[in-house]
């Protein structure tokens, strides 16, 4: 075998140890009075350790990373685009800040601190390592619930056109970092495609605690629903405070006191408490208070439910009320029921209740009905709302056809059935230009007690056949309608209220909630199959 020379060896050996004497002068370095832990020799994640002096970038031994590219978020309900980056992504950090560009954005900012553990710091233009930015901005004509979340070189900024769009980010950055989760890298561009998309309760059958209500809306908030819809009066029950009409509030409600916590904690989550209160029907519990308003047939037998609409006073303390709860409620959209009314079910209604059959003559002459006397009666208390600036809906089957009244045009329509006795298609409604939110019972309605025909919504079936075109069975409405019905709601009835407890209600309709959002959010066949999509919710919590 060949020798190495013996010069080369020696050159060999000189230079391990004049490496060896580099290393250990700079680990005596790190040891020194400097203070230093140690930390400081490691580069933070997505950046390249300088070189020492003296030798080139390529042939320092820094641990420079390189990233895969990015995947899109995992968020219920899925976000709309991604534009994949190479990078660490972001993670929440104690002691990190959230900055706001506008003081419009405090509460937003406020909020997402707490959740996150940071530090907000209110407006500031400096940018520092670890920031989460809250900004105003882009187009503003697009629409106000669109953001643009940016992660990029360790921070993550949520613009807005509107603060409704920058909340809606901070709830997609939440999910993301979720139980030590990491916010991807890159661009989300995302928009709900309903503008409606609601939670409607049923307080009036069942008490249901304002806790527990509260609870509910911090779980729509997360999930990006803007509505909560409350049936506060029925023959059941009156379930909230009155100052005008004490005398109707069963023992168990909510005071006003507790209202306005339940509002301003929405209005937190940029969601709309929509009140209702039904008439002519559903009102036993005024009446029960005024027996003489029950409405009565020409034999004198009463009719559960129903105020008689012929007397003047039959208006007033419906009128009394909504004027008083239009003070309570700050939003626009007013749900005045108009459904059942039992006068209407009769096959003769003009025989069967005389009065109201002269009394809709005196308004609107000789010809007119009780179903005229009935459509006047939700037109008058459509303007009494309407004073108060607010947009008035009814249910469908408070709609009808023919007549010589016709039920105002911006009344929009909640179409739930056409079950009911004269309900129309759904294409009735959109053909007659009328704007349409879909309360579909076949998918949307969870009926404590499952009486009559109902079950138990899935959110399987709702995850894979309901899209809000499905406004009544599960037949779409052609495609060129989309763009009047406004979205949907989810809604729980009382029927049978001791059925099930809260908790019970709460986790039934769990993952209902989460597949009918995800459907107004993303109408499209979802990415995630049903048995992914649960095992996300159940990893988001």
């Amino acid at each position: 075998m060949k020798q190495r020379p013996v010069l080369v060896v020696a050159m060999a050996v000189a230079l391990v140890m004049v490496a060896a004497g580099v290393s250990l002068g700079l680990w005596a370095a790190s040891d020194g009075d400097g203070g230093s832990t140690g930390t400081e020799a490691r580069p933070s994640q997505g950046r390249t350790a300088a070189a020492p002096r003296g030798t080139s970038p390529e042939s320092s031994p820094s641990p420079s990373r390189s990233y895969a590219l990015s995947k899109a978020p995992q968020t219920i309900p899925a976000v709309r685009d991604h534009e994949p980056a190479r990078g660490p992504g972001w993670q929440p950090e104690s002691g990190n800040r959230v900055v706001v560009d506008d003081a419009a954005l405090a509460d937003e900012g406020r909020l997402v601190a707490g959740e996150l553990g940071l530090t907000y710091a209110g407006e500031k233009a400096d940018r520092r390592a670890g920031d989460l930015r809250l900004a105003l901005g882009g187009d503003k004509k697009a629409n106000p619930e669109s953001y643009v979340m940016t992660v990029r070189d360790g921070r993550a900024e949520i613009t807005g056109p509107a603060d409704a769009g920058v909340f809606y980010g901070t709830r997609t950055l939440k999910q993301e970092t979720h139980d030590g989760g990491t916010a991807p890298e890159g661009v989300v561009r995302d928009e709900p495609a309903k503008p409606q998309r609601g939670f409607m309760l049923d307080i009036a059958r069942k008490n249901f605690t304002a806790g527990w209500i509260e609870d509910r809306i911090r779980e729509l908030g997360d999930l990006k629903f803007n509505q909560l819809g409350l049936h506060f009066s029925d023959d059941q029950g009156f379930r909230i405070e009155s100052a005008s009409h004490p005398e109707i509030v069963s023992q168990q409600h909510l005071t006003k006191a507790q209202v306005r916590k339940i509002i301003d904690l929405a209005e937190s989550r940029h969601i709309a408490v929509v009140p209702e209160i039904d008439s002519p029907g559903h009102l036993g519990a005024v009446i029960d208070a005024h027996p003489d308003l029950q409405l009565r047939t020409a034999q004198g037998s009463p009719v559960q439910g129903a105020i008689d609409i012929s007397k003047a006073e039959s208006a007033e303390i419906v009128d009394d009320l909504l004027n008083e709860y239009a003070d309570l409620f700050p939003g626009r959209p007013w749900h005045l029921g108009a459904d059942e009314y039992q006068a209407l079910v009769r096959s003769d209604p003009e025989a069967s209740f005389p009065q109201l059959a002269a009394a809709a003559q005196k308004k609107y002459g000789s010809g007119a009905t009780v179903a005229d006397l009935t459509t006047g009666w939700l037109n008058d208390r459509a303007a009494t709302v309407r004073e108060h600036e607010r947009t008035p809906r009814a249910w469908n089957d408070g709609f009808f056809r023919g007549g010589s009244v016709q039920a105002d045009k911006d009344i929009q329509v909640a179409y739930w059935t056409g079950k009911e006795i004269g309900a129309r298609e759904p294409l009735e409604y959109l053909e007659a230009g009328r704007k349409v939110i879909n309360y579909n019972d076949e998918f949307l309605y969870y009926v404590l007690g499952e009486p009559q025909t109902f079950v138990y919504p899935t959110g399987q079936r709702i995850y894979e056949q309901w899209t809000p075109r499905v406004l009544r069975g599960t037949t779409a409405v052609p495609e060129r309608y989309d763009g009047q019905i406004l979205g949907g709601s989810f809604a729980v009835w009382c029927d049978l209220a001791d059925s099930q407890t809260q908790d019970q209600v709460a986790a039934g309709i769990r993952m209902p909630l989460r597949a009918t959002v995800q459907k107004l959010w993303d109408p499209d066949r979802p990415e995630l199959s049903w048995a992914e999509f649960r095992a996300l919710a159940d990893r988001l919590g």
